[in-house]
């Protein structure tokens, strides 16, 4: 019997997310509003992604068996509520769960009370609060939008006064302690009680080469990690996940969906950088690319509460990397409307995409695409990447040269074991998503 699911969003992770839906013979795919790419493996709807009635309708018509909300926008607007209310099984949180992306301030909060390691930070709401949690924590200066603020609610630097600026362009600002150390991003699939955990990945948030220039939605991601800690993800899912799980749940609000854990792995130890409520972009991509796992049955049980004994995900062997392409401009002012060619090569995932007036595919949005190589070690994984890039042609786009770089070297020698882990990409890091 097929099962038709209704996949909400527009960017690269919507299509990642359909592409791998849809290597499941029995599943029907339908997106909305979706792209140019995710109508190579469904059927696209022009409907808002944020209008919750429109997408419940949507899925009544289509007898959804399951819908499944991309974006942090919409679940934070309650989309996932208004599908819930007509019976029809959701994998993203309500709204009430969806805050602990939504609002920073929320989301410290909660790991308070669940005993959750994180920076240090104080909710400022004026500039005199501002102020003086600067002095406090000193440089380097991490200032956050406490909102939902596109990949740009964040700053980190040793400039007081660029501090100072962020803060102002705020509506409420949290000031943190800066956290050293490499970032990882850990995904955990939750019923609203029990947990199932991804593999790790990192991403780079940076627009440019070597952890330069402004922050972005994401640049690039690559999983496994090969330098990553014996027993992280256990002691992630212990230490972090697990426990705000069950605080959210105490407090009524259950979260049924993606527990997006960013992390720092400091000199003193473990801690979470920030919380989002989704599947991350461009993260999604080469895990996805990975997994084994049919994703259906798998984010099914999670939006009806079975999730308990379910067997650990499954893994190709082997690595992949994902690197972003970028229009020009971005992420300030990205141009759009450029020809794309080169883009139907496998593992080409589409973000910011569009047919223009005579059907040819062109840019529509910031990060364009992302294109995922796969390979028995990092290293072969980064060069098929690249290797597709260099087949795209996108007037004055560009994509970071260094993904996964650091990581896909041959390991140090024993005595310099001790020596900090290279990685690129910043920690204090805002990952909320910049579309397209």
């Amino acid at each position: 019997m097929t099962q038709t699911v209704l996949v909400i969003g527009s960017g690269g992770r919507e299509h990642a997310l359909a592409w791998a839906l849809a290597r499941d013979p029995q599943v029907v795919v339908h997106i909305a509003p979706g792209n140019p790419g995710t109508a190579a493996v469904g059927t696209n709807h022009p409907v808002d992604p944020l209008d919750g009635e429109a997408v419940a309708a949507l899925a009544v018509e289509l007898a959804a068996d399951l819908v499944v909300v991309g974006p942090e926008a919409p679940l934070v607007l309650g989309v996932a509520d208004d599908v819930r209310a007509r019976g029809i099984p959701v994998f993203g949180p309500s709204a009430g769960a969806a805050r602990l992306e939504g609002s920073k301030a929320f989301a410290k909060e909660i790991m308070e009370s669940a005993g959750v390691p994180t920076a240090d930070a104080r909710l400022c709401l004026d500039m005199g609060e501002v102020l003086a949690a600067l002095d406090e924590f000193g440089p380097p200066y991490v200032v956050k939008d406490d909102g939902l603020a596109a990949g740009k609610g964040v700053i980190v630097t040793d400039d007081r006064d660029a501090a100072i600026r962020h803060a102002a362009s705020c509506h409420r600002v949290i000031v943190e302690e800066y956290l050293d150390g490499p970032e990882v991003s850990l995904f955990a699939l939750s019923d609203g009680e029990h947990v199932l955990p991804f593999e790790p990945a990192q991403d780079f948030k940076r627009v440019g080469d070597g952890d330069a220039g402004p922050n972005t939605g994401g640049m690039g991601a690559y999983t496994p990690l090969p330098w990553a800690p014996a027993g992280l993800t256990d002691e992630v899912v212990r230490t972090v996940i697990q426990p705000t799980v069950d605080e959210l749940r105490r407090r009524g609000t259950p979260f049924v969906g993606l527990v997006y854990a960013g992390l720092a792995l400091t000199s003193r130890g473990l801690r979470v950088v920030e919380f989002n409520c989704r599947f991350g972009d461009p993260e999604t991509q080469p895990l996805l690319t990975r997994l084994q796992t049919p994703l259906y049955e798998v984010l099914l049980a999670a939006a009806t509460g079975r999730l308990a004994g379910h067997p650990p995900l499954e893994w190709g062997s082997g690595a992949a990397v994902g690197v972003v392409v970028a229009a020009e401009g971005y992420p300030e002012a990205p141009r759009k409307g450029d020809p794309i060619t080169g883009a139907d090569q496998p593992g080409v995932f589409h973000a910011g995409t569009a047919l223009d007036a005579s059907g040819h595919l062109v840019s529509a949005g910031g990060r364009v695409l992302t294109v995922v190589g796969t390979g028995d070690t990092l290293a072969e994984a980064r060069d098929a990447a690249y290797a597709k890039v260099a087949r795209i042609s996108l007037p004055g786009g560009f994509s970071r040269s260094d993904i996964a770089l650091a990581a896909s070297r041959p390991p140090a020698p024993p005595a310099e074991l001790s020596e900090p882990q290279p990685v690129v990409g910043g920690t204090n890091s805002d990952n909320s998503e910049v579309e397209g």
